[in-house]
């Protein structure tokens, strides 16, 4: 059977749950960027995509709350937010379902976020600098009459 490409409207859908995945989005608003009903739209996303519209940008928001449990020190509850979700309490069973642990036990097993802090490369290039005094001629001129040399 030949591949057939995903036609641009449900590849709009999907680039909207990709950059938006963050906002109170939801099947509707999908099917809307697509320009279909919320029964067709599924349909077709399911059949261009594997998986249906819901479960691909709940994935999307579980893959991202993943991240953030790697990369920062902000709380469950923060990221259960930041990522778009609404209910701490699903997060977490969704979490847990997807990666096989809690948040919380996730988190455990990577090192604190504080060590990961980076340092804008700008800051780096001033303090790796080796530390020199300029010394002008006058300033040497005084300098050799003051000791008297």
């Amino acid at each position: 059977m030949a591949f057939v490409p995903p036609a641009r409207h449900l590849l709009r859908a999907k680039d909207l749950a990709d950059a938006r995945y963050g906002d109170p989005l939801d099947v509707d608003d999908l099917a809307a960027a697509a320009g279909l009903s919320r029964a067709h739209f599924s349909r077709e996303f399911r059949r261009a995509f594997g998986e249906s519209p819901h479960a691909y940008l709940l994935t999307r928001r579980l893959e991202r709350a993943a991240a953030l449990l790697r990369a920062t020190d902000h709380s469950v509850a923060e990221i259960c937010l930041d990522v778009g979700l609404v209910s701490v309490g699903s997060f977490t069973t969704s979490f847990t379902r997807h990666y096989g642990e809690s948040p919380t036990a996730y988190r455990a097993r990577f090192p604190p976020a504080s060590l990961l802090a980076r340092v804008p490369a700008c800051v780096v290039h001033a303090y790796a600098r080796p530390q020199t005094q300029h010394v002008s001629r006058r300033q040497r001129a005084d300098r050799s009459v003051a000791s008297g040399t």
